[in-house]
């Protein structure tokens, strides 16, 4: 029954049907970016990039978006690093308790942002960090590790330790067989937790909202800020922005697995 083709035709079409429910909110939303009237409309009466023009012709939207960048820079280079350590930890490791640790470290993941940006701002207000351009790019690296220490270890899964001990017979040092043995092989992983941690930490909300100083609006906060004053549709031109950006990182990742992939079969 499976393999007859009316199985395959239902399959196809549950298919179809689930993404354009998925994606039809967010086609909704690029359509009507490009409305040339303040009254939305579906379909839009007409095509204008002129939401596009007040986006990079308002300051307050270029200090957002350059924040939300300088931030999404800052957090990847930081979760990049403590993920990928953690990681190769996890796995070249032996000691008790490595799947509980691997859950307390992806346990930012599963856990609502309202109660960890809420744990944040009362831990962080102990330590003067409230407000701060360091202690929101430490917030976001707490929600980026997960997605870096998953995407380092799963690609670890495949690396044969065996050329760690050859790399250390031939004299190399634990710094020189990391950059030159094990980052060669498992460059993919890395590239892809980079991704999804920029990606992460430049939609994120929820703890910019509880963590970011009265001038450090990223365009997440921004757009909400947006929709309580007044209703434009340049914030539909920035939502455009946003998924286009997250869509690209998704794009590259899978370009990044793809070529990982006819690597390891070649």
């Amino acid at each position: 029954m499976r393999e007859g083709p009316i199985a395959r035709l239902l399959l196809r079409l549950a298919t179809v049907l689930v993404l354009a429910f998925l994606l039809a909110p967010m086609v909704a939303v690029v359509l009507l970016s490009f409305s040339p009237t303040e009254l939305l409309a579906l379909p839009p009466r007409g095509f204008s990039l002129r939401w596009y023009g007040e986006f990079l012709e308002s300051s307050r939207w270029l200090l957002a978006m350059k924040n939300s960048f300088i931030v999404a820079g800052a957090t990847t280079m930081v979760a990049t690093v403590l993920g990928t350590m953690a990681a190769l930890g996890l796995q070249l490791g032996r000691f008790r308790g490595k799947a509980v640790l691997v859950t307390i470290l992806t346990l930012p993941m599963v856990t609502p942002y309202i109660v960890t940006a809420a744990a944040m701002f009362f831990a962080y207000s102990l330590v003067g960090l409230t407000g701060s351009l360091a202690g929101l790019v430490l917030a976001h690296t707490v929600v980026a590790v997960p997605f870096v220490v998953v995407s380092v270890l799963a690609t670890l899964q495949t690396f044969d330790t065996t050329l760690l001990r050859a790399a250390a017979s031939l004299g190399a040092s634990p710094a020189t067989a990391f950059l030159r043995v094990v980052v060669p092989n498992i460059w993919p992983g890395i590239a892809a937790g980079a991704i999804f941690a920029f990606a992460t930490s430049l939609d994120e909300f929820v703890i910019t909202l509880f963590m970011a100083g009265p001038g450090q609006f990223t365009l997440p906060r921004q757009m909400y800020a947006s929709v309580r004053e007044f209703l434009s549709p340049t914030i539909l031109a920035a939502a455009t922005m946003l998924f286009l950006c997250s869509l690209g990182f998704l794009l590259v990742s899978e370009a990044i697995r793809l070529r990982a992939e006819r690597r390891g079969r070649a």
